[in-house]
């Protein structure tokens, strides 16, 4: 049986059919980079018509990349490394006929033709894959987001559990001491700035209690119970426990609008935001030669805006976007769970806590936005 001679032309009309059923695009090239051979899956790739890039540079649809990069090396013939590689295979750039560049995994081999050295690319989309990476990443992420909160969630049941008895214990015997210093008897013993320090250690202890039961509350995902509160007597009393332990030069200075209606707001978790975000603002001004917090009260249509402002250098921009997120804290104490707890409070209230990041000599400002009672579904009211 005689064999079968192909002519030329059979032989590129197979050619032709193999590069047009091809789902990968593939391109050839010549010495001077221009595109001699463009299939029908580059067509879909490029949103180019293979008549309109034939004899066009390669550089039309793959931008080369800097001069040590090895992006369009092969196909540059000014390129000493050119003459040197067979064949190669790397993440490249892309460039569509709408300006879209994209990513494709590009691999280029060379041969030698009658014609002189010709390069052969097969490419393939990566669109697809980076977007199920970013979508995998994301799922991660979240999964592990979900996870520390479900840890927020044991830890503060725990450590409700935990510190109830104690705290109680505490409770009880505060209250035999202060009991105790009305007598007559031990009451001329003690000065007066003894007692008035057990008091105050008797109100703390009893507004931790309350903390706890808040927390519990809170963890547990029971309906909250809520007060119409004057917001102005709320800081008072904040400002005086965020002080405590600051540097004698720290001062807060308030600046609260008059005539504040009410609020139907727990006042013990309310006031927790308050301390949190001040004692944080004492924290951003420690080494200013002027350390000073400024804590505001406004109206603005339905809702109490209470801001705490700092004079000190701001946030850091790569610490914005993680701000409100568990175990984000970039201080060396902490676990970074107050600004987390806080943003849920205020939006178990029916508001939200925001920040204005600051920075080029400006501090940070955190605002409470607070809704009115008529702005917000009621919850159960408890009088003051």
């Amino acid at each position: 049986m005689k064999p079968r001679i192909l002519t030329s032309s059979v032989s590129e009309a197979r050619f032709s059919s193999v590069l047009n059923i091809a789902t990968d695009g593939i391109i050839v090239l010549d010495e001077r980079a221009q595109i001699l051979v463009f299939n029908r899956a580059c067509e879909s790739l490029f949103g180019y018509a293979s008549a309109e890039v034939l004899g066009a540079p390669a550089e039309m649809i793959l931008p080369p990349g800097k001069p040590d990069d090895s992006d369009g090396y092969l196909w540059n013939p000014g390129h000493g490394r050119a003459s040197n590689v067979a064949c190669m295979s790397h993440e490249a750039k892309a460039l569509h006929k709408d300006g879209t560049i994209f990513p494709v995994e590009l691999s280029m081999g060379q041969t030698m033709t009658p014609e002189g050295r010709q390069f052969i690319g097969i490419l393939r989309d990566l669109r697809s894959r980076s977007a199920a990476e970013q979508r995998v990443n994301q799922l991660q992420t979240d999964v592990l987001r979900t996870a520390r909160g479900s840890a927020i969630d044991e830890m503060g049941a725990l450590l409700a559990h935990e510190l109830n008895q104690p705290l109680t214990a505490l409770l009880l015997y505060l209250h035999t001491v202060e009991r105790l210093s009305l007598q007559p008897s031990v009451n001329a013993a003690l000065p007066q700035s003894a007692i008035a320090i057990l008091e105050k250690a008797v109100h703390e202890a009893e507004r931790a209690g309350h903390i706890i039961q808040r927390m519990r509350r809170f963890v547990e995902k029971r309906d909250p119970l809520r007060r119409l509160t004057d917001v102005t007597l709320l800081i008072d009393d904040a400002v005086e426990l965020a002080l405590l332990g600051a540097r004698p030069e720290c001062r807060i200075v308030c600046e609260l609008a008059p005539n504040l209606p009410p609020v139907a707001i727990d006042p013990v978790q309310i006031q927790q935001i308050v301390v949190n975000l001040a004692r944080n603002a004492l924290d951003a001004v420690k080494d200013q030669l002027t350390p000073e917090v400024r804590i505001g009260t406004q109206q603005t249509g339905g809702t109490v805006m209470l801001t705490v402002q700092d004079n000190g250098p701001g946030i850091p921009a790569q610490t914005v976007p993680h701000l409100f997120q568990p175990f984000s804290s970039s201080k060396r104490r902490g676990l970074g769970l107050g600004l987390v707890i806080s943003k849920a409070i205020a939006q178990d209230h029916g508001g939200d806590l925001t920040v204005e990041p600051g920075g080029n000599g400006k501090g940070a400002i955190f605002i409470l936005h607070l809704p009115m009672p008529s702005a917000v579904a009621a919850p159960p009211l408890v009088a003051c």
